[in-house]
């Protein structure tokens, strides 16, 4: 047993609901189990860690005496329940935050499991106090809080198994980074977790494409982690394609150049044309195109005759990431409605990347509103959203070949027979992707 110990006694309640700063006292009381925790993680092994965890906030709970107050819930018991979910958060995302920087994974099931107990279920012979500590718990453990807990203990490899909302943890974890509701703690533990899995996700795209081309390698070794099956091989040569002098990421650089000192109004219809200019099949999606120049109109036009600043270049893109995804966060715009239910899925997915190409700092906005999409549909089943998972794998894939440290290449392997039929043959090309070095370090 450790010489660490941290114990809140009924006297010590007493000496917090004695004084006139009551609200600070609860202040102070947490800041010092902050600080325990933040201190034991460090030095201690991690089952001595889940022992002080589960001694402070789980142990006592069981008890059948009417005078008992289980130690910190008495810190909280002037209704104050919110503020126990607090405590209870951010002392979990201490341990979680130390644990996945210390490769220590299989514990943060451990932590997450203690919530699972059989003493923990609320029970007649339960007196008043520790039902109400129970039903705080209880409550915990069916909030978002808890389900966001439990992002943590998923292994990469098991992400794609259960739910299909599973597949996309990356982004419900950028979510959680953003949210400055949450703890420093979470956010940071959430932003490098979800780094991790796109970086994996990247890595297998790129070992998938080299094996599934190669006539000597097994592709048992390293699996698609797309689930298009065959159709992300000739997704990817369609993109790859895209790249060279008339590149996206050329076309995003004159855009920039040219906008410079415009005013909004001006600025909005020469974003509306680059985004659009060289867009598939803009017959069948005229429509949806005029439906999206008049929503950008409307927006913002008491500032039409300001010049475009950084501010605005930035606030009128994320307004376009919102037309086309999500504008409340909470359910999806009738314009990504629209044009999924045409099967334009990478149409859509290609102006989200020209935003970003032009605006590098919205990509957290636009993954979080992704998040916001998977949280929507995620009570729908896989059948009922096929649409919606098809355009995420896409996006997965196009932006895993517009990342920053990842290089793909198209080359031709065989000369294509002149035909009337002018359609590029994609079998007669091989995709090479190679890993970025870093040459600033």
């Amino acid at each position: 047993m450790t010489a660490h110990r941290l114990s809140i006694s009924q006297e010590d309640s007493h000496c917090v609901k004695s004084t006139n700063s009551k609200q600070v006292n609860v202040q102070i009381a947490q800041d010092e189990v902050y600080s325990f925790f933040v201190e034991i993680v460090k030095k201690l092994p991690p089952e001595d860690v889940l022992r002080e965890f589960k001694g402070l906030f789980i142990d006592g709970l069981d008890s059948e005496d009417s005078d008992y107050i289980p130690g910190i819930y008495s810190i909280f018991l002037d209704d104050n329940e919110q503020e126990l979910c607090n405590t209870l958060k951010r002392c979990c995302y201490i341990i979680v935050n130390n644990w996945k920087t210390n490769r220590k994974d299989k514990y943060i099931q451990e932590l997450v499991n203690l919530f699972v107990n059989e003493n923990l279920k609320i029970k007649d012979n339960n007196p008043p106090v520790v039902k109400i500590c129970k039903s705080w718990l209880e409550n915990f453990v069916n909030s978002k809080d808890y389900k966001d807990l439990k992002l943590f203990a998923t292994k990469y490899e098991e992400s794609s198994k259960g739910h299909w909302a599973n597949r996309y943890t990356s982004y419900l974890l950028i979510d959680q980074s953003v949210n400055e509701k949450n703890p420093k703690e979470q956010q940071e533990a959430a932003r490098r977790l979800s780094k991790q899995m796109k970086d994996k996700f990247k890595f297998e795209l790129a070992m998938y494409i080299a094996r599934s081309q190669s006539a000597v390698s097994s592709t048992a070794r390293y699996t698609n982690p797309s689930i298009l099956g065959d159709q992300a091989l000739r997704l990817i040569k369609a993109i790859v394609l895209k790249r060279g002098v008339f590149s996206h990421e050329n076309i995003a650089h004159i855009f920039i150049k040219q906008t410079q000192n415009q005013t909004l109004e001006e600025f909005k219809i020469n974003l509306e044309k680059y985004l659009f200019i060289s867009v598939d099949n803009k017959e069948s999606i005229e429509a949806w195109r005029q439906q999206f120049v008049n929503s950008l109109s409307l927006w913002k036009t008491d500032y039409n005759q300001e010049n475009i600043t950084k501010e605005l270049f930035l606030r009128t893109c994320n307004r376009v990431i919102d037309c086309l995804t999500t504008q409340n966060g909470k359910e999806p715009s009738s314009l990504f409605v629209l044009l999924l239910n045409q099967g334009n899925a990478l149409t859509l997915v290609i102006i989200l990347l020209k935003i970003i190409l032009i605006s590098r700092n919205s990509r957290r906005h636009l993954e979080t509103r992704i998040a916001n999409l998977i949280r929507f549909y995620e009570k729908y089943s896989e059948e009922e959203c096929k649409g919606v998972i098809n355009f995420i794998e896409i996006f997965n894939i196009t932006f895993a070949i517009y990342a920053e440290n990842v290089e793909y290449n198209l080359i031709k392997m065989e000369e294509e027979e002149q035909s009337s039929n002018q359609q590029l043959n994609l079998d007669g090309y091989r995709v090479f992707s190679q890993m970025k070095v870093d040459r600033k370090k």
